[in-house]
């Protein structure tokens, strides 16, 4: 059910919340951000996982389990008044089923949990890449109106959209479902996505300029955009069955801001460039080699046709509806990127920060 007209205010202040992935970037992120607005906070975590950051977050109660584990979920979601779903399998490596298992399958099972234990909406962590087609060339400005492909670039793209066709098709008047779509998240304690492997690449000139000679556009997402839009998320009204794009607030050209982050720190921007079909090439045969159980299980591809899509193909969205009934970006990019600086410098400079960079 989709509730037409303006957004408006919903619920207390305060709220009972669970976060999924709070030891994870992005997780991490929105529970500080609903710790500052007065939520009481409960996150769903493993036991081996990172919990450093968490246990300095005062007053946030820990629920040990994963999606797999449905009696943990119940315990997890028991007398929560929403849910932000931020956890998800999202490198190359893996299975048909373990995606499957993990994104879809892990979903439905915290939907019903979070059901059953009285929360009042789901906030979903989705992503633009369920939009993301084998054939897709460069998408400029795109709204929420733009349909989900026939053929979806790769497993994770195949089954965040699944995912986010089941979150939105659960909306209720007495279960609100929302879906949010940050693009290319990025910004403090990032120590595995794209940008902090990117530069790890830079720091040991390592990485070749795959631009073709043409500027690459791209909406990103700080991560304080997206935990803000995912606090707004759990009290507006109006937004039940609706997924959003949710961006900073200019998109950037995605190899010149590289060769501004090189120079930040000293790496070597790329200038190398190798061509283009020869990379789709790799790629191509990487999918599908990648394919067989023993190595998809194991290791990631050296080079997808996914990770490649993200550096080669433009990619940018039209935000006026998240504007509209959750929030404008409250990090700009160049903010943003004094943020990160002064984070990286605080964890030990460049070379500690591209020590610890984990490789999907």
């Amino acid at each position: 059910m989709v509730a037409d007209g303006p957004a408006r205010e919903e619920g207390r202040f305060g709220m009972r919340v669970l976060v999924t992935g709070a030891s994870g970037f992005l997780g991490s992120h929105i529970v500080d951000a609903c710790v500052r607005a007065g939520d009481e906070v409960r996150v769903l975590v493993r036991k081996e996982s990172d919990l450093g950051h968490l246990r300095t977050v005062p007053g946030i109660e820990f629920a040990y389990g994963d999606l797999r584990d449905t009696a943990s979920l119940r315990a997890a979601a028991l007398g929560v008044d929403v849910v932000h779903h931020s956890a998800a399998r999202v490198t190359d490596r893996g299975t048909r089923a373990q995606f499957r298992e993990e994104n879809v399958e892990g979903t439905r099972r915290l939907m019903t949990a979070a059901r059953q234990g009285g929360a009042r909406r789901f906030v979903f962590i989705s992503s633009p890449s369920a939009l993301m087609g084998i054939r897709d060339g460069d998408r400029l400005d795109i709204d929420e109106s733009e349909p989900y492909p026939r053929r979806f670039l790769n497993l994770y793209s195949e089954t965040k959209a699944a995912a986010e066709r089941l979150v939105l098709a659960a909306d209720r008047p007495d279960f609100t479902t929302v879906a949010l779509r940050p693009r290319a998240v990025w910004g403090p304690r990032d120590h595995s996505g794209f940008l902090p492997r990117l530069l790890a690449k830079m720091m040991t000139g390592s990485l070749p300029d795959l631009s073709g000679g043409r500027p690459v556009y791209a909406s990103l997402c700080h991560c304080d955009n997206a935990a803000a839009a995912s606090v707004r998320a759990a009290r507006a009204g109006g937004v039940g069955g609706r997924a959003y794009f949710v961006a900073d607030p200019e998109p950037v050209e995605v190899w010149s801001t590289l060769a501004d982050l090189a120079a930040r720190f000293g790496g070597t921007p790329p200038t190398k460039r190798v061509p283009l079909g020869l990379l789709r090439a790799v790629a191509f045969t990487a999918d599908m080699v990648w394919k067989l159980p023993p190595l998809a299980e194991r290791t990631s591809p050296p080079l997808s046709r996914y990770s490649l899509a993200l550096l080669t193909r433009s990619a940018t969205y039209d935000t006026s509806a998240a504007r509209r009934d959750l929030t404008a970006p409250v990090v700009d990019h160049e903010t943003g990127m004094e943020q990160l600086t002064a984070w990286i410098d605080a964890v030990g400079g460049v070379d500690e920060f591209v020590r610890k960079v984990r490789q999907p």
